[in-house]
């Protein structure tokens, strides 16, 4: 995935989630440290979060060069809450893409899918938190409902959304110096101040099977990584800020 301008962004407003009218005074305390096994159509490392514009790929019949970043992330909350609706262990998917050039800040399409676990309370809670992550404005965002599965280690990482019918991510580690993942550190997440490291793992496939906008890559960029975001740190951070 990518980030850099689009923090610059319009926040994105997850509308479905939003009861008309009920919108408190003081907003809400939150909190969110999640892990995403993630994936994309781009090469290894994705350069999208050094420039604007996604990967070329070959275009129609391999005329010309369709630039695009099409990404799947399966979610898994460590902590967190909203409110006092508590997230620990939610999970859900975000699929979609970033189109041919995000540095207005405006993308292409997403599909949020929360797991069937969720309360309408705990999605309220993730939909009002991912506006934070993914300071970007789309131009289709939709919502659905499935069942999202999650495994991980240091060397291989898993994701399905309705086992694989729906999504996968299947990642391995790239090989290293020593047997530990290799990790880059010091890059930004988003709007997410703080992570643990983008652990480096190509994906083995990255899928998304739902719809006419259905799509499948391997060996492209795939990583693991830890954010962690909350309330204060949205409130402490000046207007029009990176």
């Amino acid at each position: 995935m990518c980030r850099r301008s689009l923090l610059l962004a319009i926040a994105l407003l997850f509308v479905g989630y939003v009861v008309a009218g009920d919108t408190p005074s003081k907003p809400p305390q939150w909190s969110f440290n999640a892990t995403i096994i993630e994936a994309c159509s781009c090469p290894m490392f994705c350069q999208c979060y050094f420039t604007t514009k996604p990967a070329g790929h070959p275009g129609h019949e391999g005329h010309g060069s369709e630039h695009f970043c099409r990404f799947n992330m399966g979610y898994k909350v460590n902590r967190g809450s909203y409110g006092t609706t508590k997230l620990d262990g939610a999970k859900f998917w975000v699929a979609g893409d970033l189109g041919d050039d995000f540095g207005g800040g405006q993308t292409e399409w997403a599909v949020v899918t929360f797991d069937k676990s969720l309360s309408k309370e705990q999605r309220d809670g993730v939909a009002q938190i991912l506006s934070y992550v993914y300071p970007v404005k789309w131009s289709s965002l939709t919502t659905a409902e499935g069942e999202v599965s999650w495994v991980a280690s240091k060397d291989e990482a898993h994701a399905l959304l309705d086992d694989g019918k729906s999504g996968e991510v299947l990642l391995k580690r790239n090989p290293g110096m020593t047997n530990d993942p290799v990790v880059i550190r010091n890059l930004r997440y988003f709007g997410a101040p703080r992570n643990d490291g983008f652990v480096l793992m190509p994906s083995s496939v990255e899928a998304y099977r739902v719809g006419e906008k259905a799509f499948e890559f391997k060996g492209t960029n795939g990583f693991m990584i830890t954010l962690d975001i909350n309330s204060t740190d949205v409130a402490a951070k000046p207007s029009g800020s990176n």
